[in-house]
């Protein structure tokens, strides 16, 4: 399960994947750049965007990138398909809704900007003729593609800052760990994590959106990154449902929306991380909590999703668990006494590691 994704994010990442080097469309663009020309390209021809153009020419012919760069001579936009395997149309006027802001000052630039929100999740690509800059607008959104070289350095760098970050989030997570086991939690650990977690998807958010602009380029920064961050979003959903007043997906979810929307110094406070969570409507940092034993059930190998809500809604709190005997577990619906014994062996064996790592 993840938060919900918000549209004009996902509407660049797939506009990123469609400029991407070595991709057709990227091939067609940086042609127009190397013949010192500006162009205009919408990439769709929904009805949307046919309400918003006037005159030009029907073309409907297969793409291709000399085309492409041949097009780009006449003034006007040219509309590619959706899926970018057709030129719709050429030389068209665009006019969009003129009370659209725009922060642009150039004319090409000030469309593709006005046209992109009037839109809101149709890509528009503006090809700068004097700076030879390609940008692409989605929404909200600009992003303006680097210079390759530069982008796998900066990508570079942020994958080091991800290592960083996720070393530190791993440690809370071993510290979480040991003060469940010992009965000690309180709302400070877990707002703790929860910021830490955040911190690493914004941080990993920033290197997929590198990751899909580099395309072809990225494939050993693409293995990296995958190593690296890993299960992080899974984990800290699972620590949410731990400790969340109410279980149901919807609660979880929007916690890490409510999460998702702190700016970057109110994440800094423990406090703010702490409200947003909305854990049992406690305020105060040295509350005690007691998770439910998602987390770490969820650690033990062979055992299914059901087996482990079964537990949980039987016992209540991981402390209950762990105390409980392996025939006390094997009352558990769809458990027997072997399973029952491997859950009370591996939470016994789970607790004594997250005690010596935490103390040694």
């Amino acid at each position: 399960m993840q938060a919900p994704i918000d549209a004009q994010l996902d509407a660049l990442h797939r506009a990123l994947r469609d400029v991407a080097p070595g991709t057709p469309l990227r091939e067609g663009l940086d042609r127009t750049v190397r013949a010192k020309m500006g162009a205009l390209v919408v990439v769709g021809d929904g009805s949307d965007v046919l309400s918003i153009c006037s005159g030009g020419f029907l073309l409907d012919a297969p793409y291709s990138p000399q085309r492409l760069s041949e097009l780009a001579k006449m003034d006007g936009a040219i509309i590619l398909a959706k899926d970018c395997s057709r030129i719709a149309r050429a030389n068209v006027h665009l006019v969009p809704d003129p009370n659209v802001p725009t922060s642009e000052t150039g004319t090409r630039h000030r469309t593709a900007e006005r046209v992109a929100r009037h839109l809101r999740t149709v890509p528009v690509i503006s090809v700068s003729e004097e700076m030879s800059v390609l940008t692409v607008y989605v929404g909200e959104s600009k992003h303006v593609l680097q210079e390759i070289p530069r982008l796998l350095d900066k990508a570079g760098q942020a994958l080091q800052t991800l290592g960083r970050y996720k070393l530190r989030l791993d440690e809370a997570v071993a510290s979480l760990s040991a003060l469940e086991v010992e009965d000690l939690v309180t709302l400070r650990d877990v707002a703790s994590v929860a910021q830490r977690s955040e911190t690493v998807r914004r941080i990993a958010d920033e290197i997929a959106t590198m990751i899909i602009e580099l395309g072809v380029d990225a494939r050993l920064l693409r293995l990296q990154f995958d190593e690296l961050y890993g299960d992080t979003d899974t984990d800290l959903e699972l620590v949410l449902r731990d400790y969340l007043g109410a279980e149901s997906e919807s609660a979880v979810a929007g916690a890490l929306e409510r999460l998702s929307e702190l700016t970057d110094d109110e994440l800094l406070d423990s406090k703010a991380a702490a409200l947003v969570l909305r854990v049992e409507d406690a305020v105060d940092l040295d509350h005690p909590l007691q998770p439910r034993g998602y987390r770490l059930l969820t650690e033990l190998p062979r055992l299914s999703a059901e087996s482990i809500a079964c537990v949980v809604n039987q016992f209540g709190t991981l402390a209950k668990v762990l105390r409980a005997t392996a025939e006390e577990l094997a009352t558990c619906p769809g458990l027997d006494r072997d399973k029952a014994r491997g859950i009370k062996e591996g939470l016994a064996r789970l607790a004594e590691v997250s005690i010596l790592d935490q103390y040694n």
